[in-house]
């Protein structure tokens, strides 16, 4: 089970040494995968804990909120994802405009030597920390023992958050499976909607979420939902709703073989598997409805 600290000011770490990583590490895609498998392995050989120390936000809500890209997940996905990889502790620091100007020095001797007690840090390739990324690799093997794991590339491209997002944004959903090494999930909160879906025959969920989060192009999806329920399989449903005259955005889903019961309020979390067709306008709710028929059809045959 991995340990969760938020910020340093209460970390008494009683290990006397450690191996550390850290990074953003937004989606956990496979890339960061390699890198925090390296860091649990150099751990495991040397009978040390392994502590990851990353973000409360991406760095650039703070250094350039105005190209702050969206999240693939939110933190609580993220963390699940790093503590499923062996990681013994996780330190989540608020990402201030005080921290993003605190040198890699002071960084490296009170956080990650001090605090964690790292005596040994792997990164990916391209990482750098502290005011200007003055702390690069070269900077640290200079100062800590420091490995350094290489690109990780498919196909011979390099995996990374940016091209993930864009795949999300087309959605290419397969794709994206295959870089992040799983389904790409949406977490939200069910709450009330117009209850169309209701009417039509086939009751939805809409989820609020809590975070600003990437989304996929607009369409219908199959998926699966994960509910306090048990799992099922999913229409999903994302886009503007043109034929009801939808005034924004919203993310819904039905659920195949889901109990009568009211999940008002619940947290669900949504895996956009597969695009099957684009959101379109209909002539007639009728129209709707037997199209909708026709999705279930499909997803109910894709499992």
């Amino acid at each position: 089970m991995m340990q969760v600290h938020f910020g340093i000011e209460l970390l008494k770490a009683e290990w006397p040494s450690a191996v550390a990583c850290l990074g953003t590490f937004d989606g956990v895609h496979r890339g960061h995968q390699t890198v925090i498998s390296a860091a649990v392995q150099h751990a495991r050989e040397r009978g040390l804990p392994c502590v990851l120390v990353t973000f409360d936000r991406h760095p650039a809500s703070v250094l350039a909120p105005d190209r702050c890209p969206p999240s693939i997940a939110p933190l609580s996905l993220n963390l699940r994802q790093i503590e499923s990889l062996g990681i013994s502790a996780a330190v989540i620091l608020p990402f201030t405009h005080e921290l993003s100007q605190t040198t890699a020095t002071d960084f490296l001797a009170q956080v990650l030597i001090e605090k964690a007690h790292a005596t040994e840090l792997v990164v990916g390739h391209d990482f750098a920390f502290g005011r200007g990324r003055e702390g690069t690799t070269a900077w640290l093997k200079d100062r800590i023992a420091t490995s350094v794991v290489p690109p990780f590339e498919i196909d011979g491209q390099r995996v990374s958050s940016t091209i993930i997002r864009s795949a999300i944004e087309r959605g290419d959903m397969e794709q994206v499976a295959h870089w992040l090494g799983r389904p790409f999930e949406i977490e939200g909160v069910v709450v009330g909607g117009q209850r169309l879906g209701r009417e039509l025959g086939f009751p939805t969920i809409n989820l609020a979420r809590a975070y600003d989060g990437v989304v996929p192009a607009d369409g219908i999806y199959s998926g699966k939902a994960h509910t306090s329920l048990g799992s099922f399989d999913a229409a999903i449903s994302i886009g503007m709703r043109p034929t009801v005259n939808g005034s924004n955005r919203t993310i819904e889903a039905y659920l195949l073989n889901f109990p009568p019961t009211e999940i008002y309020g619940y947290s669900v979390r949504l895996e956009v598997r597969r695009w099957i067709r684009n959101e379109l306008k209909f002539d007639s709710l009728e129209a709707l409805k037997e199209q909708m028929a026709r999705d279930v059809e499909m997803v109910a045959n894709s499992r």
